[in-house]
């Protein structure tokens, strides 16, 4: 099996090191392409009106310097050469990806973009809490993402599907099992901005979190809920969007 590899936070990412060792445990043939610089938060986005660089770092390993959708295209179209990926992970992300991180997420958006090339992705994150943040707890995603992603290709992964998984916060050990979840949603008084000052007294702004309103009890069998109750939340998400029950509103509203 030839497994391609990205991510979003950067080729020298430690949970890039995480991803590759847990494609090694699915076979030798492993690739990697990543982003040359952290791409966090860049979706699903293409570059169309920049060059890609591209650069070999090691053997196997190769730094674009584009978003993760560039890289797998590049990995897929360009570098693999013939022999096309038999399957593209994405991660490991440092902090999870779930409820709104779905559409933001650079992580998501590499396996979203595997899914469209026609090969079966999932996109892998491993939770950090206030205690970890600077060291997660990789060890988790180690131990439970290669046995999931060998049960979920057995099952088949839908031709439209891309299989988002995320890994609670606490050592392997103290995780209580794995859990098929939805997508959950936020409180979304989560978002702020945060005004500052430069030397020049002009004012400049980040994006920030409210992480109180993070932490809202979430709804039951959401990703959300999963990871609060230290389970693996596997949530499978579609590349088709359409809202089918309200479409059939439509279809009488605009007659």
């Amino acid at each position: 099996m030839r497994i391609l590899c990205t991510n979003d936070d950067g080729i020298h990412a430690p949970g890039l090191q995480v991803v590759e060792q847990i494609a090694r445990a699915l076979s030798d043939d492993v690739w990697i392409v990543a982003p040359e610089l952290d791409q966090s938060g860049v979706s699903h986005s293409l570059s169309l009106n920049d060059p890609l660089r591209l650069r070999e770092v090691s053997p196997r390993h190769f730094a674009v310097r584009g978003t993760p959708t560039d890289c797998v295209i590049m990995g897929a179209r360009h570098i693999l050469g013939d022999k096309l990926p038999d399957l593209v992970l994405s991660g490991v992300n440092k902090g999870r990806n779930v409820a709104e991180d779905v559409v933001y997420s650079g992580t998501i958006a590499g396996a979203l973009e595997g899914t469209i090339l026609g090969f079966p992705s999932f996109a892998l994150s491993q939770e950090f809490s206030i205690e970890t943040r600077n060291a997660p707890l990789w060890d988790t995603a180690l131990r439970f993402g290669p046995d999931i992603i060998r049960k979920v290709i057995g099952a088949g992964v839908p031709r439209n599907t891309v299989i988002n998984v995320n890994f609670p916060s606490c050592m392997p050990d103290d995780v209580k099992g794995i859990r098929i979840t939805r997508q959950g949603k936020r409180n979304q008084g989560f978002l702020k901005i945060d005004r500052r000052h430069d030397g020049r007294g002009n004012p400049y702004f980040w994006i920030g979190f409210e992480r109180a309103a993070m932490m809202d009890a979430p709804a039951e069998g959401t990703d959300l809920a999963a990871l609060a109750a230290r389970y693996v939340s596997v949530t499978p998400l579609r590349l088709d969007r359409t809202d089918e029950a309200f479409s059939e509103t439509l279809i009488d509203t605009l007659k």
